[in-house]
């Protein structure tokens, strides 16, 4: 079994905020709905092959190329422009309602807690700081700064060594069955939220913790044994 962790990374998008804000603006720009779900996982696909084979892409620039793509193949204006002021709305979405009383239940507990996101680190940064979440997070962590997306070792290491704690004593709490599988491979802690995916998904390493929301998923991590 593994122990209570000593510090706490939270995936980003989907699991500290939602993106139905980003699926507004493309609606907004003329895109059709559903949308929102082929860009993104578009988007997370080529990211992850890309990690797959040891190479790396921004997530911005695959996020761009494929919005760019899909208001060219409706018709759409789909100047580099246009796309720049779409995509800056990611700043402006909301937090989860579950976030902040489960990042304030680790603050109160003296955890630290980190974002851990294939994103950009000061895109998150305006996100928390939109949010009022800013002062209940430690450090904003991108894999920019390894050059590999998660679900690699390489990210979730980072984080570690960031932290300065072994893999094991640092949880990764996220809605993606493949983020904790990553996590889990890693040596991690893993907390899996269900409220997206609805229970975890079948192939992947099952997590050390389960709950529909993160304040029981964080309520479990800090239950588990002291090393």
């Amino acid at each position: 079994m593994s122990n209570r962790p000593t510090a706490v990374a939270f995936d980003v998008n989907e699991t500290l905020f939602s993106l139905l804000r980003m699926g507004e603006r493309l609606a907004d720009a003329g895109l059709p709905e559903g949308a929102l779900q082929i860009w993104f996982t578009r988007v997370l696909r080529d990211g992850l092959a890309l990690a797959a084979t040891g190479d790396y892409h921004p997530f911005r620039a695959l996020a761009a190329g494929h919005l760019t793509h899909m208001l060219a193949a409706d018709g759409l204006d789909a100047d580099a422009q246009r796309v720049d002021a779409i995509l800056s709305h990611f700043q402006e979405l909301d937090a989860q309602p579950d976030a902040e009383p489960a990042l304030r239940r680790l603050r109160d507990e003296g955890v630290p807690v980190v974002t851990l996101t294939n994103g950009h680190a000061d895109t998150v940064g305006a996100m928390l700081e939109n949010a009022q979440l800013d002062g209940l997070v430690d450090a904003r962590l991108s894999v920019d700064e390894v050059g590999l997306w998660k679900p690699r070792a390489e990210p979730y290491h980072m984080a570690a060594r960031h932290l300065d704690v072994e893999p094991r004593r640092l949880a990764l709490v996220s809605v993606h069955s493949w983020d904790i599988h990553g996590a889990n491979r890693a040596g991690l802690v893993t907390g899996y939220a269900s409220r997206m995916e609805g229970s975890f998904l079948a192939g992947f390493d099952e997590p050390d913790v389960s709950a529909a929301g993160l304040v029981e998923v964080v309520d479990g991590l800090l239950g588990l044994p002291p090393a």
